[in-house]
């Protein structure tokens, strides 16, 4: 059908009080067409959704139900009537109880992008059955048919509005009935605009001030502009024609139009790169196992200085109280060129008990894991009972010592450490782990007995999936790594916070290694915390850092709190993959488990997206549904995105519901692309500034589309501005 043959459609919009509705009902008449009255389509779905009990805030509920309301409008002009189902709603969807809420419905981006389908199909139907439609409404004009014969913007300066308003509410306009009415105008333009612009004219479109116009005067004008259109004397000018992309190309022939439209707009280089590659950073291989360096000895004597001195960074946490360190804690460290584990682990007592006597117990299996054994005692105390008991567990072992005299900070203190000689482990070697002194030709004493090659570090091949456990203080962490592990691998007790370091472990899980790493719980803010339970929480979070995919463990016998959703949240900008795991479900009965569930909903609505486990680290319960929720969080955080396919579908959703006009301008997106995963992160290039709210649903609409289940995706805008012709 060429486009003169094409039925004839005005599309009118404006804000309330300009005139549109009574406007276009008597351009329909006169012109013998139909009429569609759209914002009728959202009153009858408030009346709706109010009358099935359903809250308007709900705006997931809202939207679903826009798709399936039994709603019919007439096309007469003159004789208007909605029906919902069999029920006649035309008076009871204009009462003040609709119009007080209408904006909740209208202003729901999901419900906006339903019923503008729908008011399309309309539109066409009726147009075509009757020879040309006359529709009025929120964007029409930019949204649903911007292809109309004429689009038409009624204005009215806000007097005149108010005062029509008032006639029709209250059949008077005098100051009182104005008045009256203010509120309530103003409040749905105000509510209105959040999602449409109605005050300025978009191009192409017609503005037509009817403020100092009567009824008929402007009725008169927009059939005088009808009549323009008809002979062919567009006032909106020469139509922009519209994208052909030939249907046997497909996706691909979106993108192929979409890139060569690029070409009309500034580009930068790095937009080029992006536009025409996509790279993703290589990880490190593993190269196999290292060998291990064991620091021991007991309680506060500066095991962990040593460590951080070593490493030449803060990495284990280090506060003068005995007992900071609990659990044995791995670091890779280099020295002289030659790369090697190092562990550290909490202080060794004859006589612990408690949460003591695990910690012991985690030094002596730290002690079974290296090749070399570094034994640190204070020099200015000598060597203790304690110290000569560790003596002889290290002569059991048959491990190389290297023993180190610790606190010599200048030539005062050597003679104390040439005591300890009568240990019998050979030459002490003076040092001072808090500043520096020694430590160097400790570790050349080290590598002379350092193996080239593990004797003691298992192979790995292909180098494990790494995941962190996080949670906020005595949620289970240490108690389900030690499930994984069918060990005792981490120090668990009943005293919140017992975990200080992150502390890794290779765990086997459906004949696959993985890297677990449990980490301290977050309390509250790091700025909130203090000593040892502030480079707790910074060390959990560079544990988070370096893993893949994060492992949120909450207490289902609590009410979730607001540090779980903190730690999710955590877990989400960091960019990790997301498995929730709900914690103590043994321990459930059925009105706690119905409380849950209403929790869940409530609170962690935005990561519906991430799989969920219900698990007991105490009795191993349905821990073996973990490795499914693992790998489907990894397969999405690893997902890649065919340019071509996200291009379709972002046309399509473009088409079904463009960003609002702001400003007089309506920002077009002109190309997509996924610049690299871990998580998918996508950028668009478009002509404009595209809204936070916009792009929530750009978001919403990928994840219907390609999943993403356990993956936080992040789209970002390039707003590049048309070239200028010369």
């Amino acid at each position: 059908m060429s486009p003169a043959d094409a039925p004839f459609v005005i599309a009118v919009d404006g804000p309330s009080g300009s005139g549109k509705s009574s406007v276009s009902r008597a351009v329909a008449d006169r012109l013998e067409v139909g009429y569609l009255d759209t914002g009728a389509m959202y009153r009858a779905l408030t009346w709706w959704c109010l009358e099935r009990g359903i809250d308007l805030a709900d705006e997931v509920a809202v939207e679903a139900e826009a798709s399936t309301v039994p709603l019919e409008l007439s096309d007469e002009p003159t004789r208007q009537r909605v029906l919902v189902g069999s029920t006649d709603v035309t008076e009871a969807i204009r009462t003040q109880e609709i119009s007080t809420v209408v904006s909740q419905v209208a202003t729901n981006l999901g419900v906006r992008a339903v019923l503008q389908q729908r008011q399309r199909d309309l539109i066409a139907e009726i147009a075509e059955a009757r020879g040309g439609c006359v529709a009025e409404g929120r964007d029409l004009t930019t949204v649903v048919v911007p292809e109309a014969t004429l689009r038409l913007l009624l204005t009215a300066s806000e007097e005149a509005r108010l005062r029509r308003r008032s006639l029709e509410v209250h059949g008077q306009d005098d100051e009182d009935a104005v008045a009256a009415t203010r509120d309530s105008v103003l409040r749905r333009d105000r509510d209105d605009s959040t999602v449409s612009d109605f005050t300025v004219a978009a191009d192409g479109v017609v503005s037509l001030d009817t403020s100092e116009l009567s009824f008929e005067e402007s009725v008169e004008a927009v059939l005088g502009l009808a009549e323009e259109v008809r002979r062919g004397e567009s006032p909106a000018g020469p139509p922009v024609p519209p994208v052909v992309v030939d249907e046997a190309e497909g996706d691909e022939g979106v993108e192929r139009v979409l890139r060569a439209g690029l070409e009309d707009f500034e580009l930068t280089d790095d937009d080029r790169a992006l536009i025409d590659g996509f790279q993703e950073e290589a990880e490190e291989e593993d190269e196999g196992p290292l060998p291990v360096v064991a620091i021991v000895g007991r309680p506060n004597v500066g095991k962990s200085t040593f460590v951080n001195r070593v490493l030449r960074r803060r990495a284990a946490v280090v506060e003068d109280t005995p007992g900071v360190t609990r659990d044995r804690v791995a670091y890779e460290a280099e020295w002289s060129g030659r790369r090697f584990t190092l562990i550290d682990t909490g202080g060794w007592a004859r006589q612990a008990a408690g949460i003591d006597l695990r910690v012991a117990e985690q030094a002596e299996m730290g002690v079974e894991m290296a090749d070399v054994v570094v034994l640190v005692v204070d020099a200015i105390v000598g060597a203790t009972d304690d110290d000569e008991a560790v003596v002889r567990l290290l002569r059991r072992s048959g491990k190389p010592v290297v023993l180190v005299a610790n606190k010599v900070d200048d030539q005062r203190f050597e003679a104390d450490a040439a005591a300890l000689w009568n240990l019998g482990l050979g030459e002490p070697w003076p040092v001072s782990a808090l500043h520096g002194r020694g430590s160097g030709d400790v570790l050349d004493a080290v590598l002379d007995v350092l193996p080239e090659v593990s004797q003691v570090a298992q192979v790995i091949p292909d180098g494990p999936r790494r995941v962190a456990l996080v949670g906020r203080p005595n949620v289970g962490k240490s108690s389900l790594l030690n499930k994984l592990a069918r060990a005792d691998r981490v120090v668990v007790d009943d005293v919140a916070g017992t975990t200080r370091d992150p502390v890794d472990e290779i765990v086997e899980l459906d004949g696959r290694p993985w890297r677990f790493v449990d980490t301290a719980g977050i309390r509250r803010r790091v700025h909130q915390t203090r000593g040892a339970d502030f480079y707790a929480s910074l060390r959990t979070q560079a544990a988070l850092e370096k893993a893949e995919v994060a492992v949120v463990l909450i207490d289902a016998e609590e009410p979730i709190a607001e540090q779980d959703l903190r730690v999710v949240g955590q877990v989400v900008d960091a960019g990790r993959a997301l498995v929730i795991a709900y914690n103590k479900w043994d321990l459930l009965d059925e009105e706690r488990r119905y409380y849950l569930e209403r929790e869940i909903e409530r609170d962690l609505v935005q990561v519906q997206w991430a799989p969920r486990v219900n698990i007991s680290a105490r009795t191993g319960r349905h821990t073996d549904r973990l490795v499914p929720a693992l790998d489907t969080a990894l397969d999405s955080w690893d997902t890649r995105i065919p340019t071509s396919r996200l291009n379709a579908l972002l046309g399509e959703i473009v088409a079904g519901h463009p960003h609002p006009v702001r400003g007089g301008k309506q920002p077009r997106i002109l190309f997509a692309t996924q610049a690299s995963t871990r998580p998918p992160r996508f950028v668009i290039f478009a002509s404009g500034f595209l809204e936070a709210g916009y792009r929530r649903f750009l978001e919403r609409r990928l994840r219907e589309e390609f999943g993403f289940a356990g993956t936080p995706i992040e789209v970002s805008v390039r707003v590049r501005e048309r070239r200028r012709r010369r």
